[in-house]
């Protein structure tokens, strides 16, 4: 398989993941983007092998949020505008529940694992591969995470 057929691939399978990831984090639908696109750039020069899919989209995520936290630490020097990312994020149903607002009010060290926990899928050891913690640090967080997103959305929603 070619590089750019690999790339296309992982595009075609990850590249909804990623960009939902960078939302969420960024809370800005350019930035995502950007993210996003930043973190497929990547991975088309590394040109890597993967033991498994799994394994693939782990780095990928990882790979994302080292770009989200380069934009982040960017747009903290440089203040901009936020915009309003649930319009991508909205229930199919058209219902807005208010649970995706109240998640990216979290503070990005919960939302990360609240978000590959409960919207990827993630068990807890693979969630610490991937953001370079222990299963018990992640254990923790998604406990104080789950509170927290709690509060806020009885308090707001």
């Amino acid at each position: 398989m070619s590089a750019k057929e690999r790339l296309e691939n992982a595009m075609e399978k990850y590249g909804d993941t990623i960009f939902r990831i960078c939302l969420l984090t960024l809370k800005n639908y350019a930035d995502a983007e950007d993210a996003t696109q930043e973190t497929f750039i990547i991975y088309f020069r590394k040109s890597m092998s993967f033991e498994n899919s799994r394994h693939e989209k782990a780095w990928l995520i990882s790979v994302a949020m080292n770009k989200c936290r380069d934009i982040l630490r960017f747009n903290k020097r440089h203040r901009t505008e936020p915009e309003d990312v649930f319009l991508f994020l909205a229930d199919k149903s058209g219902k807005d529940t208010g649970i995706l607002e109240a998640l990216a009010e979290v503070p990005e060290k919960f939302r990360i694992v609240l978000t590959l926990h409960y919207i990827e899928g993630y068990k807890v050891n693979e969630i610490a591969r991937i953001i370079g913690k222990s299963p018990s640090a992640v254990k923790m967080r998604l406990s104080k995470g789950r509170e927290l997103l709690r509060t806020i959305y009885e308090h707001n929603y």
